[in-house]
């Protein structure tokens, strides 16, 4: 059987009518602060919504069934349009001129990477900065999973979707229906981002900038409205610790949230990827604060005035910059590569290791390092006791064997891409610090990174080829490696 393409451009213009819904919702923002580009967001919204139309139109007659094959096109394919097309509020409005600027700025946003190339963040209308902050928010649970929520009204499934947009392992489900499952995962994500709002604002934050952040840190996605970032209110611990403590929460499994709502906080007492997760936050900030605290010749002007002590200062910053780069939020609150070599080194390492499964962070995922640890230990046994059979556990429960070798795959083709990656940004020009660092950054959906592309520089420097790259990688991470390599093999396209 043949590919259901009627199916697939029919959802490519349920998104489209959904990304230009969100536009709107920019554009009232514009008016309100009458910024100057109230119309120029209008206009994108209605040229993304008029195509998401005719779309779903033209496709009105379309077989209601989505396979696995069209599954895996739609969230590839759904990603590229959403960048796309929300590259158009930029290019009207002037703000980001160049298409290949506008769709990197775009596709960094809906990949929740952060990485920006803009030189004057603030300079920007505020329609055009909620957008920014917008496109991280859609892409922080998946424009997928929103999808899935809405399909069930046009009487499509979406099992085949979410299993593409998640392919790794904790798929817990919260309720035997997916449909019912993102609606849950998106009242918790809605009211994650409303309360860290509320907060930001009585911590002292405007309130336009509050809605930004929690917009930017609950997708673990990064962009600031401040040129500095969240370096801006160094003077104001209160606020970084808001953001550190939401930052933790999406980067950790939105099911384990789901648990404590209902009650059931010994599921996530007993869950070992979180008890890993918050033991590595905890000793890597243990490290950092120690080093910055007694090594590190940190710039006054990097920790403001020390409000809470010298100390509280250290273990502040070490903290955030950890929780920073284990969720691949990527805010910023000093330039941890000028702290010491051997923190340059260390962030760098923990730029692979990721967030939880389940949870709006990029990277390789702790539950996945854990998996791999635990079989590698166990080759040990295995060469002892050649007949035994001994199967890698987790919570309690045997892990399958085609789990295991799916994530040792998964590990080493996430290596050998790293390695391509930052061979193409050498060839490209860029020296070997900042080649590495911008393709770990890239495919970890990190954004900071090393060497000229730093936290407290930005990837405007990159010629247009490496920023072309560097977005596929940024795709290439955010969807999880198979979801679209799986397009590039031969085999896919072969009729079965």
């Amino acid at each position: 059987m043949g590919l259901n393409t009627r199916i697939i451009v029919h959802i490519m213009g349920l998104l489209l009518l959904c990304n230009g819904s969100f536009m709107l919702l920019a554009a009232f923002a514009s008016g309100i602060y009458k910024d100057g580009a109230t119309l120029d967001i209008t206009l994108a919204a209605i040229v993304t919504m008029l195509f998401g139309v005719m779309a779903m139109f033209y496709t009105r007659g379309h077989k209601k069934e989505v396979k696995r094959k069209e599954g895996y096109i739609v969230v590839t394919l759904g990603w590229i349009v959403m960048s796309l097309s929300g590259s158009l509020p930029y290019i009207f409005s002037g703000a980001i001129p160049t298409v290949t600027n506008a769709f990197f700025e775009t596709i960094s946003g809906y990949t929740t990477t952060g990485a920006s190339i803009l030189d004057d963040i603030e300079s920007l209308p505020k329609g055009i900065l909620l957008w920014r902050s917008l496109t991280h928010w859609i892409g922080g649970m998946g424009i997928i999973v929103l999808a899935i929520a809405i399909l069930p009204l046009l009487g499509i499934g979406g099992m085949q979707l979410f299993a593409a947009e998640a392919p790794g392992p904790g798929g817990d489900k919260l309720h035997p229906r997916i449909t019912d499952t993102a609606k849950r995962l998106w009242l918790i994500y809605v009211g994650y981002t409303a309360a860290e709002t509320i907060l930001l604002k009585l911590a002292g934050m405007s309130f336009f900038d509050a809605i930004n952040h929690s917009l930017a840190t609950l997708s673990t996605g990064g962009f600031s409205t401040k040129n500095a970032s969240v370096a801006f209110w160094n003077h104001e611990p209160l606020i970084q610790y808001i953001i550190i403590l939401f930052m933790f929460l999406a980067g950790s499994n939105f099911v384990l949230s789901y648990f404590a709502f209902t009650g059931k906080v010994q599921r996530i007492l007993k869950d070992e990827e979180f008890k890993y997760y918050s033991s590595f936050v905890v000793l890597f900030t243990l490290i950092v604060g120690l080093v910055v605290y007694f090594k590190a010749n940190v710039p006054v002007s990097d920790f403001h005035p020390m409000v809470w002590g010298e100390a509280e200062s250290a273990f502040r910053h070490g903290l955030f910059q950890v929780i920073a780069v284990v969720t691949t939020t990527g805010f910023v609150t000093a330039d941890f590569t000028s702290w010491t070599p051997f923190l340059t080194v260390f962030f760098f390492g923990i730029m692979f290791l990721g967030g939880s499964a389940g949870s709006t962070a990029g990277g390789i995922k702790v539950m996945r390092h854990l998996l791999i640890i635990k079989n590698g230990l166990l080759e040990f046994k295995r060469t002892l006791h050649t007949n035994a059979i001994i199967p890698v556990r987790y919570n309690n429960k045997t892990v399958t064997e085609h789990i295991v070798y799916n994530i040792i795959a998964f590990f080493v083709l996430y290596m050998l891409l790293f390695i391509v990656g930052s061979l193409v940004l050498g060839f490209l020009g860029l020296d070997f610090v900042s080649a590495i660092g911008g393709s770990a950054s890239s495919l970890g959906n990190v954004g900071p990174a090393l060497g000229s592309l730093n936290p407290v520089s930005n990837y405007n420097s990159l010629p247009n080829a490496g920023k072309w790259w560097c977005a596929f990688l940024m795709l290439l991470g955010r969807l999880e490696l198979f979801t679209v390599l799986i397009l590039l093999t031969p085999y896919f396209w072969k009729k079965t």
